[in-house]
């Protein structure tokens, strides 16, 4: 019966729609039922993806219902609840811009910069000064309504879906390797005295992560692209953006992206975890350059 509407519904549409979420389409089918199914549905398998429906109910071939939890496409477990960390990251990011509303003398223990004095006098503060902190911390802090405004709308129109598409743990790893790796080019590139903030490295790694999602998929690349092109546009062609947490951001989601989708199936946990390890020690080998450069 759910086929069969799934059918008349895909017909109607004139594009397949996943059968557990009609309001998204798809052009990916279950193995085993044949039905539409999106990538929060999808759970990998042996040879393409299969609908939670048939892993629990272990129709046709396959594994027995106890013998695994359903997956997504990247691996990771399907919840209940596909949004909950994008959820956490928003709530995190709009309590620290309360806090700075609250008390502004804040915000210069939160953002990131090289050093303070500059030379030839010694660091006392900054990354430089041993304040390594500020490349988390300046990941989560926000100064002006519009900058968080627009970072967590994108952070819940990208993040959302990837987070489904990934599950949750790959999803927050390449959420804070990029903004991390954001953090350190910014660090190695921009003045020393210039000051950094807010979540835009992390939410364009996952545009990167998204873009190579896609591609996988065989979804239509143009919103994608298209919107990747405005943001960027406006990276280079508004003053006092730090187009270096952008670009770094972006690399590296690209980077743990495509080894979150595209790591084989009998070494994927290793090799999705192991290329974020390498993207973070790349990372913090720029950090040590720069700070060896600063000192």
């Amino acid at each position: 019966m759910d086929q069969a509407a799934g059918s008349a519904q895909d017909a109607a549409r004139g594009v397949p729609v996943c059968y557990r979420h009609p309001d998204r389409e798809t052009g990916v089918r279950c193995t085993r039922c044949d039905r539409p199914i999106c990538p929060e549905c999808m759970v990998s398998a042996s040879v393409g993806f299969q609908c939670p429906d048939c892993v629990r109910g272990g129709s046709g071939t396959g594994h027995a219902p106890a013998a695994s939890r359903p997956r997504t496409v990247a691996g990771g477990t399907v919840t209940s609840d596909p949004r909950l960390l994008t959820k956490i990251l928003i709530g995190i990011n709009i309590a620290v811009f309360i806090a700075i509303q609250a008390d502004t003398s804040l915000l210069d223990h939160l953002v990131l910069y090289g050093a303070w004095p500059p030379k030839p006098f010694a660091p006392t503060s900054g990354v430089a000064g041993g304040e390594w902190y500020r490349f988390v911390t300046s990941m989560f802090a926000h100064q002006e309504y519009w900058h968080i405004g627009f970072n967590m709308l994108s952070l819940w129109w990208i993040g959302g879906p990837l987070e489904a598409a990934l599950g949750r743990a790959r999803y927050l790893a390449v959420y804070l390797v990029s903004g991390l790796a954001g953090g350190a080019l910014t660090y190695l590139l921009a003045s020393p005295t210039q000051a950094s903030l807010g979540a835009s490295g992390a939410i364009f790694g996952l545009f990167g992560a998204t873009a190579v999602l896609m591609r996988r998929l065989n979804y239509d690349m143009r919103p994608i692209i298209a919107l990747l092109v405005i943001n960027l546009i406006i990276t280079f062609g508004v003053g006092h953006i730090a187009w270096q947490a952008h670009i770094g951001g972006l690399v590296a989601g690209v980077v743990t992206g495509y080894a979150m989708v595209h790591a084989p199936r009998e070494r994927r946990a290793l090799v999705q975890y192991g290329t974020c390890a390498l993207v973070l020690v790349l990372s913090v080998a720029l950090a040590l350059i720069r700070t060896a450069q600063l000192g």
